[in-house]
């Protein structure tokens, strides 16, 4: 990643801003990603050439394994008027990288998918005059709180609310750490899981 200088004209915050016009979000990540038809090995990269575990479909893991791909999608939808592009964290949370055995990696995915959007932005800034912002993605998790997953028991729950606050809670300070200018709980199927976040 280059060495850009940022953005110099005050920037306005977003909460003023939208008084003003319609802000533009970007699109679907994961619908771009899927564009590169990304294979096994180029979700390992080098780091995790040798990892035990699958994982091929953890698109938040190419922000450490394939930064430029997720730079581009940025710059595309930049490209294209937005106005406000998301971090690629939307599985990046424990609850969630627990499918792939990489919970452990929640701050470190939060905290450069924030460190590439802002390079993204930056060139963008820089190049157009127009003031970008960051939304950190925060997605519903793979845990509903309000229903069972077990049909013949539907007093189940596989995540307590308090677990899901906690989960919620470590990837939004991740994210905050690292310069978002806001937070973006999306896609959400499940109320008390919004609630929560």
């Amino acid at each position: 990643m280059s060495n850009t200088p940022q953005y110099t004209r005050e920037k306005p915050l977003v909460k003023d801003l939208v008084k003003e016009k319609v802000l533009v979000l970007d699109g679907a990540m994961g619908t771009m990603i899927q564009e590169y038809k990304f294979t096994e090995e180029d979700y390992r990269g080098s780091r995790f050439a040798t990892y035990e575990h699958p994982l091929q479909g953890n698109n938040d893991l190419l922000t450490l394994t394939q930064p430029e791909a997720i730079q581009t999608i940025h710059e595309k939808y930049l490209a294209a008027g937005a106005d406000i592009i998301e971090t690629n964290t939307f599985n990046a949370s424990r609850v969630s990288m627990a499918d792939y055995h990489m919970e452990d990696l929640v701050r470190r995915i939060n905290t450069e998918a924030v460190t590439v959007a802002k390079e993204a932005r930056d060139i963008f800034e820089q190049t157009n005059n127009k003031p970008v912002f960051i939304a950190g993605a925060i997605g519903p998790t793979n845990k509903t709180a309000s229903m069972s997953p077990d049909v013949n028991n539907p007093g189940f729950r596989a995540i307590t609310f308090d677990e899901l606050v906690e989960n919620y809670t470590e990837q939004a300070q991740a994210l905050i750490s690292a310069g978002v200018d806001l937070l973006l709980v999306e896609t959400v199927f499940d109320t008390l899981n919004a609630k929560a976040a």
